[in-house]
């Protein structure tokens, strides 16, 4: 059976981290705590639709909020960022691997096309005809 919690988190975390504003503002927030005015400065979206965000956000417990005075700070909560990772790594392993098993097919592939081409004399180019290639010794070919 399925931790609930553990799911409605991650849930939570990723339809919240699936807005580009969203992450923008956790992006900000990578610098420290940050009044919400500050935050709203830096979009070019109204203040209204940044709240909605930062709402969207600390419910999902992506951002914590502190009150000093008669602001409300905003910083990062890294929790449910922890969820989606390790959510995240397998499909991370799944890639190494898949990149690697590429990695040794492209090199196994040049390994054996180097091994299939003929020792060139250097005396000797390749030409290429409309019917076919031919061979000619470099001394007597035409220039057309």
């Amino acid at each position: 059976m399925r931790n609930r919690s553990f799911t409605y988190s991650t849930e939570a975390a990723f339809s919240a981290l699936a807005d580009p504003t969203r992450r923008a503002v956790l992006d900000l927030l990578l610098q420290g705590r940050l009044p919400a005015g500050q935050i709203a400065q830096a979009f070019p979206v109204s203040r209204p639709a940044i709240s909605k965000h930062l709402r969207v956000l600390r419910q999902a417990h992506l951002v914590r909020t502190h009150r000093v005075g008669r602001q409300r700070l905003f910083e990062l909560s890294p929790g449910p960022l922890k969820t989606v990772d390790v959510w995240l790594s397998r499909y991370r392993t799944f890639w190494q691997k898949e990149l690697s098993n590429l990695k040794h097919f492209v090199e196994a592939a040049q390994k054996k096309e180097m091994s299939n081409q003929p020792n060139k004399d250097t005396n000797k180019k390749h030409v290429g005809g409309e019917h076919g290639n031919t061979t000619t010794n470099s001394k007597f070919r035409r220039n057309r």
